[in-house]
């Protein structure tokens, strides 16, 4: 990128999860310019290397002779983060740049906010990230009143009504399919990967059903697999309805008779959507990084209307 494209860099927007980096270069103009990633999540960095995994990723869009604001959300803020963004709690409005923590960098090129998450304190539980999505969504639709569900390795459901978020639960759903599938004695059956609905439809009944055998049920699929070959796909697929089988029993308060939209990649959205679907309620779907862009623009343009 040359001098000149650098000068028309408005601000750069970062959403920094566990495993990946992905950031959003923003024009004077408030338009999209590129989009950036890389796979330095926190998970993989001690605090003094945030600075150097921002600037492998962003630094040549910088300018020497200016400071470029760059506004992160996500777990920059965690405890294990680079720096501590405290949690806003609930029930509140998706916190803005009033809540944000200014980082000392020490390239005098950044100038770096993080936002804060959100906590809940009964019963217990945070969100980092999937705030910024909600604060995308709002602006989208200001007056939304029902249920946000943003699929993921941890699963939030979300209640906002009249701009706050009202409460929330957190599903470990998709930790547990990773673990199971990958690490546990399933794992052999389950290599070739694929795809049966009618066997994820029936598993999700069946966990609905009947939660207290789901424990014996995960077995059987290994057992089948030894006995009578239970192909991967329906193996996968059963796991993958039983586990949101037991997700969608323990979330019935947030799904049933609300208005309800599914956040997140367009893979989860069709698993939900497939779930809510044979649970006889209907959802709305909208893609989880443009959310992300919403809900960070939202926050930018906070930042230019009252200066901090």
């Amino acid at each position: 990128m040359n001098g000149r494209a650098k000068n028309t860099i408005g601000w750069i927007g970062v959403d920094w999860g566990t495993t990946h980096l992905r950031a959003w270069v923003f024009g004077v103009d408030g338009n999209l310019i590129d989009h950036l990633s890389s796979d330095d999540g926190m998970g993989n960095l001690a605090q003094e290397q945030f600075e150097g995994a921002l600037l492998a990723l962003i630094g040549d869009r910088l300018n020497a002779r200016t400071k470029t604001p760059v506004l992160c959300c996500g777990m920059a803020g965690s405890r294990q983060g680079w720096a501590e963004a405290p949690y806003t709690t609930v029930p509140c409005p998706p916190p803005g740049v009033a809540h944000a923590v200014h980082v000392a960098t020490r390239d005098a090129r950044l100038d770096v906010r993080i936002l804060p998450g959100v906590k809940q304190e009964k019963p217990a539980d945070v969100m980092r990230g999937e705030e910024t999505q909600i604060a995308g969504y709002l602006a989208r639709d200001p007056g939304f009143d029902g249920v946000l569900c943003l699929p993921g390795t941890h699963t939030k459901w979300v209640h906002v009504s009249a701009g706050e978020i009202v409460s929330f639960r957190t599903y470990m759903t998709g930790e547990l399919f990773a673990l199971l599938s990958g690490h546990s004695v399933l794992r052999h059956g389950m290599s070739q990967g694929g795809w049966d609905d009618a066997a994820f439809r029936q598993a999700i009944d069946d966990a609905l059903s009947r939660p207290q055998e789901c424990a014996g049920t995960l077995f059987q699929l290994r057992a089948e697999r030894l006995l009578f070959e239970l192909p991967a796909a329906a193996a996968r697929s059963r796991l993958s309805g039983t586990l949101l089988g037991l997700e969608f029993a323990a979330a019935r308060p947030y799904w049933l008779g609300r208005r309800l939209v599914v956040i997140g990649t367009t893979e989860l959205c069709d698993i939900y959507l497939a779930a809510f679907e044979q649970v006889g309620v209907s959802a709305e779907t909208t893609a989880g990084d443009a959310m992300t862009i919403a809900g960070l623009s939202a926050a930018w343009k906070s930042i230019t209307e009252c200066p901090t």
